[in-house]
């Protein structure tokens, strides 16, 4: 797949089966001239590449994975995340080769067990040798492709270990059924190579099977896209390919379909379930005006939407690619696996060389130092660890975002379970973000007229303060005057023309700047402020040179606090982390929000790049910290914290900046993220142990002779499996309720 505005591609990898082939892959793709990063997920078998267009193409990067022995294609740049879902099916590992192999095996089981219980009737050494080598050279022929791949390439993989070592069972046997000394069939090791074989060809099954189930969020977004939908044109109705429908196009959504895309409703009223995107558990009302997203499920009412996003453009589109990112992404954890992967299979070889060589010539018994030679080779195939960290990076970003929480890497997801500090933007994040104008006043006594040029400044403003204010002026239903020459001061207000006036509109810092006398409503506004109110002044451009503005009015805003901002604060302490209030807004306003929430320290007047200075200090003294807010001047902040926590009803340029983005505007999901995120950091470190304890405990027991390669066989299949399963568990994590 390949992004023109990204330069970035994303290649489906056939042959991967170990941390140490994930890493080559990656080292061969970093060597590509024009790429810049190279990231490659063993438990998706992708590689997301970053690069120049003008220097890389597709085909340079296929070459390059195919010289170092595995295969690859680009993945379609329209669907990507559907298309892995088939590449995901079209590689599942088949049942029949592993029924078979262990068909085969099964008769040399048995005899394996009849020996150690003295019973006769053991099979002939010919009968085992017909029974092993189709398992040994047919059903095990991918183990010898892919070892002698990275034989070539320089390199070792899980195969290389497997092929060695069932190859030298598999030899020892053969030497001693051709040997004049040999009678019988006893004391041949036809079973130990045909049982790892058929170990591996189950564990790799089920691993397959396990991993499946950790791609099931994009698979159940996937889902909810509809493949048709209603439009009306030319005054008919009739159904299209979703493909097919343009911006602008009116949809009809019946009750109970699924809506087929984003728009904003023209006609009708009804109840929507987007459960399964924004993690919302009850209907929401929907009218006329408002926007409904695709993959949504509409009630009881007939809806009417004319389209305003298609295709990659729509939000479950985003939501997709996002998990995908997630979890295609490496956890810095990660590098530490990358490391200890590319010296594993060398210094594994080394040992059983070791272990063959030491039990040979000390102990004299060359039958016995093959055996635990391959025990060796076998338990140590590093299949866990390469899959410790993505599993349970898959599982704990699609859980969340089931829940209405979209991490958008790996790194926000594990740094997020450090978190000590928390600081909140106030409006649209704690506050519903909705204010009303409740005061208005003028210096000469004209409120109306006041009111007409105060919105007609703000006219194509967004700011809710300016919404507030346009939303009054409807309510008198007077026609606007025209402005121009308006610019917007970031964290401060709005100058612009009005009716051949220059006007000014914004807090008490843009006015003091301007020098504009504020003693006339100096009271008025600090009442105000006191009652939790926000207070803008409105100021007059003098018509005498170098005077300062006039003061012409004051406006006062009132916003409420989210019904479930108490509930966050109050989880947040419950979990240790310390909270902090930083407004751009006044001091009144900022400490009643703090103060009904139970958050000590707060900060007001807070320009936006102060903002980010305010993080970068709390860094210094309160550990890991995240910021949580919804608009545009939050994106400093957001950008200077170590994680960055976005609300989906505020800004593009927030979501775009932070690493998680809640789907709800509810605060209450920041703990629900960092919660999230410590279950899954926990899922790493478990499977990261346990990876380390199958290799650091299994490698000695069988070089000292302790384990047999059918044992290692099985400790191998099950180190793999357990740690899939392990990271399966985060499934069944559910947050708590808002009550």
């Amino acid at each position: 797949m390949k992004n023109q505005a990204n330069n970035e591609w994303t290649l489906a990898i056939d042959g991967m089966t170990c941390a140490s082939c994930a890493g080559r892959v990656e080292k061969a793709l970093s060597k590509v001239s024009g790429v810049v990063t190279a990231e490659v997920n063993l438990a998706l078998e992708t590689a997301k590449i970053k690069g120049s267009a003008s220097e890389v193409t597709v085909e340079q990067l296929v070459e390059s994975i195919v010289a170092v022995g595995y295969q690859a294609h680009a993945l379609n740049s329209e669907n990507a995340e559907a298309d892995y879902m088939s590449e995901t099916k079209h590689h599942a590992y088949s049942w029949w080769p592993i029924a078979l192999s262990m068909l085969l095996s099964l008769p040399l089981i048995i005899a394996m067990v009849a020996e150690w219980l003295g019973w006769q009737g053991q099979l002939s050494g010919w009968l085992q040798w017909a029974l092993a080598t189709p398992v040994q050279f047919w059903l095990g022929a991918r183990f010898y492709k892919a070892g002698w791949n990275a034989l070539k390439a320089g390199a070792g993989n899980m195969d290389l270990l497997v092929a060695l070592g069932t190859s030298a069972a598999y030899g020892l046997s053969v030497y001693l059924l051709l040997s004049p000394s040999h009678a019988g069939a006893h004391h041949l090791y036809f079973e130990s190579s045909t049982i790892v074989i058929t170990l591996v060809l189950l564990g790799k099954w089920l691993e397959s099977s396990a991993k499946a189930q950790t791609t099931e969020a994009i698979r159940a977004l996937n889902a909810l896209r509809p493949d048709k939908a209603s439009v009306i044109k030319n005054g008919q109705e009739r159904q299209i390919a979703i493909a097919s429908v343009k911006v602008g196009d009116e949809v009809v959504i019946r009750p109970g379909e699924r809506i087929a895309v984003d728009g904003r409703i023209t006609q009708g009223e009804s109840q929507v379930d987007e459960s399964l995107i924004t993690g919302e558990s009850l209907p929401v009302g929907k009218k006329p005006g408002e926007m409904v997203t695709g993959g949504a499920m509409n009630g009881e009412g007939l809806l009417y939407v004319t389209t305003t996003a298609i295709g990659a453009e729509s939000v479950l589109a985003r939501i997709v690619r996002l998990v995908e990112s997630a979890q295609a992404k490496k956890a810095p954890i990660q590098r530490l696996v990358d490391k200890v992967s590319a010296v594993f299979v060398p210094v594994v070889i080394v040992i059983a060389l070791i272990t063959l060589l030491a039990w040979g010539l000390l102990g004299g018994d060359w039958q016995v130092a093959i055996l635990n030679a391959v025990a060796v080779l076998v338990i140590a195939c590093p299949c866990a660890l390469g899959l410790a960290t993505p599993t349970a990076i898959m599982v704990g970003t699609g859980v969340a975002a089931k829940h209405g929480i979209l991490i958008k890497d790996a790194e926000s997801l594990e740094l997020a379970h450090a978190v000590k500090t928390v600081a909140f933007d106030k409006t649209g994040t704690l506050t519903e973000g909705h204010p009303k104008l409740i005061a208005l006043e003028s210096a000469v006594g004209d409120e109306v007229n006041l009111l007409m040029l105060a919105a007609s400044l703000q006219f194509g403003s967004e700011h809710p303060l300016a919404k507030a204010v346009k939303n009054a002026a409807q309510l008198k239903a007077f026609s606007l005057l025209p402005s121009r020459d308006v610019q917007v001061i970031a964290g401060k207000g709005i100058i612009g023309v009005v009716d051949g006036r220059k006007l000014y509109i914004g807090n008490t810092r843009m006015m003091e700047g301007l020098r504009v006398n504020l003693s006339k409503f100096k009271t008025r506004a600090a009442t105000l402020e006191a009652e939790g109110h926000s207070v803008s002044w409105f100021a007059q451009a003098s018509s005498m040179p170098n005077f300062a503005p006039k003061l012409v009015g004051l406006l006062a805003f009132g916003d409420s606090i989210k019904a479930t901002s108490a509930v966050a604060i109050a989880r947040l302490e419950q979990q240790g982390i310390k909270t902090v209030l930083i407004s751009g807004d006044n001091q009144g306003s900022a400490s009643k929000v703090a103060r009904q929430l139970g958050i000590s320290e707060f900060y007001a007047q807070v320009l936006p790049d102060e903002k980010a200075k305010m993080v970068a200090k709390l860094k210094l003294t309160g550990g890991l910290v995240a910021m949580v807010g919804d608009g545009l001047n939050d994106a400093p902040a957001l950008a200077a914290a170590d994680v960055g926590i976005a609300m989906s009803s505020g800004t593009d340029v927030a979501m775009h900046t932070s690493g998680i983005t809640l789907m709800r505007g509810n605060p209450a999901l920041v703990a629900q993220a960092i919660e999230i995120s410590q279950r899954t950091y926990n899922k790493i470190r478990q499977n990261l142990f346990w990876a380390f304890v199958y290799n650091v405990v299994g490698i000695p027991l069988a070089a000292f002779g302790l384990l047999s390669p059918v044992v290692a066989g099985v400790a191998m299949a099950l180190s793999s499996f357990s740690v899939i399963l392990n990271a399966l568990l985060l499934k069944s994590w559910k947050p708590k309720t808002d009550n």
